[in-house]
């Protein structure tokens, strides 16, 4: 039986198991400039097959409206924003987004898995607890998803697709997105250092 508490350093997993002790390394990660240009190539056949871009906050926003399609369907069918994608008999699952959406989570997961980095932890700092810690992943990330919607897309569709089309607002928005990280990490640093 596994203790819950294994002990990772520089991608070596230790863990204990009835008093034996078994080792295995995490593949190394992609070189970033292979992985650069590997994404690179995904983007420019997304653009080839498809004529759109990559993006994921409308895939989740998508597998949201499908819930509150079920919770409050009258709701949907009076907001203009949600009606374009599940108003009447509209499906809001009838999109490509949805399956590059489903297809990044199940791929990860597998990747994840096949290259020996696939565990439950709690990544933070020294002087914050995992309570904290978790709190402020979901304040973040609640709050990079209503920004992602606001600006019409998150940094994949954003940066990435509109970046490559050289849209000013998606430039725009990757300034403004590096730019804000920078100024609350000075605040938060005591977080992770």
């Amino acid at each position: 039986m596994a203790t819950a508490n294994p002990t990772i350093h520089q991608d070596i997993v230790t863990q204990q198991t009835e008093g034996m002790t078994s080792v295995t390394r995490a593949k190394p990660f992609v070189n970033p400039y292979l992985g650069g240009i590997l994404l690179g190539l995904v983007l420019f056949g997304a653009f080839f097959i498809t004529g759109t871009g990559l993006g994921a906050s409308g895939g989740l926003n998508r597998l949201l409206v499908v819930v509150e399609d079920f919770v409050a369907p009258g709701h949907v069918d009076r907001v203009p924003y949600l009606i374009d994608m599940a108003g009447g008999d509209r499906n809001p699952l009838d999109s490509w987004v949805v399956f590059l959406t489903i297809g990044t989570i199940v791929g990860g997961g597998i990747s994840g898995f096949l290259n020996g980095r696939l565990k439950f932890e709690t990544v933070k700092g020294p002087n914050i607890s995992r309570t904290t810690r978790w709190i402020m992943a979901f304040a973040g990330g609640g709050l990079m998803g209503f920004g992602a919607r606001l600006a019409r897309g998150c940094t994949s569709g954003q940066a990435l697709s509109g970046g490559a089309v050289l849209s000013v607002g998606s430039w725009a928005f990757m300034i403004a997105v590096f730019a804000g990280a920078y100024a609350l990490a000075y605040f938060v640093r005591k977080a992770w250092l």
